[in-house]
């Protein structure tokens, strides 16, 4: 049996819903995902120098940046894409080097490189592309390598400017493009967009269009059961994926064909839904998700 498998012919699924891999052909179009994607597809076609889209750990972030270099990819537009980029000055500019494919030495210096990199400019703005860079997870370049990036869209050809950026990451990113010695960075943002948690309605339909998209009816979970999912996970993407995912195994090994209040309080009872820890500090109003040792007890059906 490989992973793919595991539950999903119990259900009747051609594959498992709720991984956590960025899945494009999975994206759920909230209202707020689509403001996202237009500020996205709006910075790219406004040739805007800096583009800036921040959200919660999990909450769809890189998906839309793989949805969006599925959509704009052509002749047009050179795409470089970054992830966890780090580094000091001359590192960050050969990560962008290596997301746009041009080779460059070891040793070479820093002012090689970056004559390297004006070059391939020119010659994509000669041939009619557009470069675009995207760089995810931003929040983990320091502020030098903001400002680094920040230089490469000085380099333009009359009124055009020769790159764009689309900076993606968490709340953090927002804080440190917003801070006092960051003010230039900030002023060449011209499109920007902050994703929130999702609220209750929008994770009951997050639900059910997974389970259709993989095949399934749709009406895998109950009501109930989808807003425990909720309260337990405040909307987080990636946390919903996760509990969902615990939450269909747990009813395939009891062979019950939907998924339940009292399976997923099963799970969150058993303490296997770990990602929930992180949301200790909301946990005012989530208290089936926070149970002390002794008030954890085995699912109906199972034994220790």
């Amino acid at each position: 049996m490989n992973s793919d498998e595991l539950y999903t012919g119990f259900f009747g699924l051609n594959e498992r819903p709720f991984t956590l891999v960025p899945d494009p052909s999975f994206l759920y179009w909230s209202a707020q995902h689509k403001r996202a994607f237009s500020v996205l597809e709006f910075g790219i076609m406004s040739r805007a120098p800096i583009t800036l889209v921040t959200g919660e750990i999990g909450a769809g972030k890189t998906t839309l940046v793989q949805k969006l270099l599925s959509k704009v990819a052509d002749d047009q537009v050179t795409i470089g894409l970054i992830s966890n980029a780090q580094g000091g000055r001359g590192e960050l500019l050969q990560w962008v080097l290596n997301a746009l494919s041009q080779t460059f030495e070891q040793d070479e210096s820093y002012v090689s490189m970056f004559q390297r990199f004006q070059e391939f400019m020119i010659s994509e703005y000669a041939a009619g592309r557009r470069v675009v860079l995207i760089i995810d997870e931003a929040q983990n370049l320091s502020t030098e390598g903001l400002e680094e990036l920040r230089m490469l869209t000085n380099i333009n050809s009359n009124k055009d400017e020769l790159i764009q950026l689309i900076l993606v990451g968490q709340p953090e990113l927002r804080d440190m493009v917003l801070s006092p010695n960051m003010r230039q960075l900030a002023q060449r943002v011209a499109a920007s967009f902050h994703l929130d948690r999702m609220d209750e309605k929008t994770v009951i339909q997050y639900i059910s269009h997974r389970l259709t998209t993989a095949g399934g009816t749709g009406k895998e979970f109950t009501s109930g059961a989808s807003k425990a999912i909720y309260q337990a996970t405040k909307g987080v993407p990636r946390l919903v994926n996760q509990l969902c995912e615990f939450a269909l195994m747990y009813a395939w090994s009891d062979e019950a064909k939907v998924v339940s209040l009292r399976v997923v309080k099963a799970v969150l009872k058993d303490g296997v839904f770990f990602g929930g820890l992180s949301l200790e500090d909301d946990k005012d109003d989530s208290d089936l998700l926070f149970l002390h040792a002794r008030d954890r007890v085995m699912p109906e059906g199972r034994t220790g």
